[in-house]
């Protein structure tokens, strides 16, 4: 018998699809099925074998659909811009453009390995100017709107109703105030060695993941875009969307909607301080006030004796991102102001305290503390040994209970229930101008520029205070050449380099462009639009092909996606819906997350401060940065030294302190990913045993929700 050979029957079909371009989709009286990956980011390292298994579920889907006769339109693009490849431009010097080509011909190359039916006539990179063009013209439809809360949608600029009695220069900052892209300035995670703000995730411990180098939280002017005006509209909608019930409860607790009250206590005749509290029944059992850090009553109101320390805490928490101050709740810091407020209601004089456990991001950036009610409030209490007063009767051996219940010290109040004090006091204190019924959302606007060069250029013009925005007709603002990836001493992005291009002159008026970047979210906002159209210079896509596919039937993409993109995405696409640019409001109606393939990482600890990296069972000794180490260098857990150094400009002149004259690495079992160093290449995998093969096996390992 024949030995079957999978290498030459899989290529032969392979390039027979096409040649003939098999899964070319085009509009016919078909029923239609719009089935779509979340689309690669092209590293160098090209796919691993974690990739396949969303790519190959929604290849079957697309087959099977196609065989029950529906018009199928499967698509597949690529996630072009982003940091990644400037990280790699500013160690090489190659240009971002050059590295992401040679990346996406690679990735291309491995997916069709792969045998996956694609129509590559609509393949779209979020880095090229023909596309990024659009997501100009996107922004400056969002920069020309506000939104209209009578109407509840996004309206153009020009029916913003502009009160009469307003100067000139007062109308463009009442404009301005209501845009939906709009500049504010607003706290970021600042490098100075690196010159550029830092996103959360690029921060441990402190210190920059690149370098460990010191971060401090910093106002910065940026351009943000005002996601909250849909906030209701973002939360109402998901129960229309057959999207896993996780993944539902992970946008709304980020959204975050609560309803409770905003109270005044009065510090001095000048100034007070608004809480917000879900729990204003509980009024009579507040017994301190806590401020965040950066909130701006902090210098005013601190006494002479407490000023030292509170200006060292305030420094301290500049250092932390907000994730990490999240993280570290458990272990609760503060200090004392040496200022008091007024109890609009008991009239009790309370200490006002300052701790990170408060984010300036969330509510008013201060809160009313009730330790007896509220865990967080009652372990700062206990550990700095402040009054705790039970207001809510209860019969549980709980010291800290947050339940409902019979009023207890609380004046004449005591024996109501709980909820019926709630609308007593919210009606006791708008009566008395001290506070007001108030629905709140954690979800903050989205901060939406990077100091940085691999992104889409914001078309916008600056002279003085006065912004214009860039002609539609002058779209694309294309990236222009730099000579440095690195931002500037004044954390400026790379942009500012040249002169020549920033320079813009509108009749006889200089105008300066905008430096910054768009972050690289911008381009996976709304990638599923133009894969409908991606050859369209006129409109980002026609309006009869995006009546006809839209929306997306089945989106298949990682749970790590959750929040960020998929929020995002859900923005832009009402923005649209509401300006009458497409006809769903939402994009995606069914969403699968496909599980991740595990694997097994290797790390290297340095020494904080140094280019000194510590072996595993020495590294308690020092105070150092965990960082993921690429598994090809590393052998039963030992660190291959020549090989590490050889592997980036930046390990060069690594120094080592070994155990037994080897550098012994730590591991983990995790998502396996580039950024942690530990793929799997599919290619070997295949040259073995053929495309088919692992398709089957990966599909074989389990459901494809599952890890």
């Amino acid at each position: 018998m024949t030995k079957y050979n999978f290498s030459e029957i899989e290529k032969k079909w392979q390039d027979n699809w096409a040649l003939n371009k098999t899964y070319k989709s085009e509009i016919n009286d078909k029923p239609k099925y719009y089935v779509m990956d979340m689309f690669p980011y092209p590293s160098g390292s090209g796919l691993h074998v974690g990739h396949p298994l969303g790519y190959i579920a929604s290849d079957i889907i697309s087959r099977y659909k196609r065989l029950e006769g529906f018009n199928v339109l499967h698509p597949m693009g690529f996630d072009s811009f982003g940091l990644p490849a400037e990280q790699y431009a500013i160690k090489t010097g190659q240009h971002p453009k050059k590295t992401t080509e040679k990346n996406i011909l690679r990735f291309k190359e491995q997916l069709n390995t792969l045998g996956l039916s694609f129509d590559w006539d609509r393949e779209v990179k979020t880095s090229d100017s023909n596309y990024y063009k659009w997501t100009q013209w996107i922004f400056l439809k969002l920069y020309n709107s506000y939104f209209d809360v009578n109407k509840n949608k996004a309206c153009d600029i020009t029916e913003l109703k502009i009160p009469s009695n307003l100067k000139d220069d007062e109308k463009n900052n009442f404009i301005d105030s209501k845009r939906l892209a709009y500049i504010d300035e607003v706290d970021v995670n600042w490098c100075e060695e690196l010159g550029t703000v830092l996103s959360n995730e690029e921060v441990i411990g402190g210190v920059s993941e690149r370098g460990g180098f010191p971060v401090i939280r910093k106002p910065m002017k940026q351009w943000v875009m005002r996601i909250t005006e849909y906030s209701e509209r973002l939360l109402e909608d998901l129960d229309s969307l057959d999207w896993p019930e996780s993944i539902k409860i992970s946008q709304k607790n980020w959204i975050g909607k609560s309803e409770g009250a905003e109270i005044n206590f009065n510090v001095n005749k000048k100034d007070n301080i608004k809480v917000f509290t879900t729990r204003p029944d509980t009024i009579f059992g507040a017994t301190y006030l806590v401020l965040a850090p950066e909130h701006p009553l902090i210098n005013k109101i601190t006494t002479d004796n407490y000023k030292d320390e509170v200006d060292k805490y305030v420094y301290l928490a500049s250092t932390k991102s907000e994730l990490e101050r999240q993280e570290n709740e458990k272990n609760k810091t503060g200090v004392f102001t040496g200022a008091y407020a007024i109890n609009p209601i008991s009239n009790e004089k309370v200490p006002i305290w300052t701790s990170d456990y408060v984010l300036s991001s969330y509510g008013t950036g201060a809160i009313m503390a009730v330790p007896a009610h509220d865990e967080r409030d009652y372990e700062f209490a206990k550990k700095f040994d402040l009054k705790i007063t039970q207001v809510i009767d209860h019969e549980t051996k709980e010291k800290c209970f947050t339940g409902d219940g019979k009023m207890i010290n609380s004046g004449e109040n005591n024996g109501k229930s709980n909820v019926e004090f709630k609308k007593i006091v919210i009606k006791l204190l708008e009566d008395k101008n001290q506070g007001v019924k108030t629905i709140n959302y954690k979800l903050r606007d989205w901060i939406f520029t990077r100091q940085r060069y691999w992104g889409e250029p914001i078309p916008i013009l600056h002279n003085g205070n006065e912004r214009i925005s860039v002609n539609e007709s002058d779209l694309p603002v294309v990236l222009p050449e730099v000579g440095s990836y690195l931002p500037t001493d004044d954390g400026s992005s790379p942009l500012a380099r040249n002169k020549d291009w920033t320079k813009v002159d509108i009749d006889g008026v200089i105008y300066s462009r905008e430096t910054n970047t768009m972050p690289q979210w911008a381009g996976s906002c709304w990638y599923y639009l133009r894969y409908l159209d991606p050859n369209n210079k006129e409109k980002f896509a026609d309006d009869k092909k995006i009546n006809y596919w839209m929306p997306v039937d089945l989106y298949i993409g990682g749970a790590e996606h959750a929040v960020l993109h998929l929020l995002y995405s859900r923005f832009w696409h009402k923005v649209l819906f509401d300006l009458g640019y497409v006809n769903t409001s939402e994009p995606f109606k069914k969403l699968v997350n496909q599980g991740m393939i595990l694997g097994r990482s290797n790390f290297i600890y340095r020494i904080k401060g140094t280019n000194k990296y510590v072996s595993y069972n020495l590294k308690e000794k020092y105070d150092y940065t965990k960082i993921h180490v690429d598994v090809n260098l590393v052998k039963n857990d030992r660190l291959n030294l020549e090989a590490f150094k050889k592997s980036s400009k930046e390990y060069k002149e690594a120094e080592f302190i070994l155990e037994n004259n080897e550098y012994v690495c730590g591991f983990e079992t995790e998502k396996m990913s580039k950024s942690k160093s530990n793929v799997v290449n599919p290619d070997s995998i295949i040259s073995r045993f053929g495309a088919d093969t692992l398709r089957m096996y990966e599909m074989f390992l389990g459901p494809i929700e599952q890890s």
